[in-house]
């Protein structure tokens, strides 16, 4: 299987780096390439690993990527992207908000709603009391948990996922126990 991995390059979402560094047979971007390119790229390969920072528009481009007419701000994958990933059943969409691209255009795969990753956004999201160390326990987990599951089908790495993840969610990380309730996979 061939893997495209579109994870715009951003200091703030490192923490996701380990889910693919193991990953044989990738191909992956981070920037420098047009979005005509990343589209191409999507047709010829099996797997599509998608994130970063996103809304519910889709995967943000953080400005690393050529893109034409584009205001601000400016998505590497959006509704042009969709016809592509709707033939893709074996997709990951993990940024903010990918559970309403994906439900709104009726995409198949892994996929999560608001997904807490910084203190900031834990305070803007109703968990007022959370430690960076909660923060960076919720990120490397989850990280090593979908990186650990990426050779299984799609439904069965989000049943393991889910459940590993779960742990640390029920061990009383706050994050954790954000961020799981917003873990989704569906088939369309």
């Amino acid at each position: 299987m061939n893997t495209l991995i579109i994870h715009p390059e951003d200091s703030t979402t490192t923490f996701l780096d380990p889910i693919y560094a193991g990953i044989p047979n990738q191909t992956r971007i981070q920037g420098n390439r047009s979005k005509e390119e990343v589209l191409d790229l999507i047709q010829v390969h099996d797997r599509v690993l998608m994130m970063g920072h996103g809304t519910p528009l889709g995967l943000l481009s953080m400005n690393k990527f050529t893109i034409q007419n584009s205001g601000w701000p400016s998505y590497i994958i959006d509704e042009q992207a969709v016809g592509l990933l709707q033939a893709k059943k074996d997709s990951l969409f993990i940024w903010c908000h990918a559970d309403q691209y994906v439900r709104e255009f009726g995409l198949s795969g892994f996929f999560t709603g608001m997904f807490v990753s910084e203190v900031g956004e834990a305070i803007a999201y109703g968990l007022p009391k959370v430690s960076q160390k909660e923060v960076d326990e919720s990120n490397a987990y989850f990280a090593a948990i979908v990186s650990q599951c990426l050779h299984l089908p799609i439904p069965e790495l989000y049943q393991q996922v889910k459940a590993s993840y779960g742990q640390l969610a029920q061990a009383g990380n706050p994050v954790a126990q954000y961020n799981h309730e917003r873990l989704y996979y569906s088939t369309h």
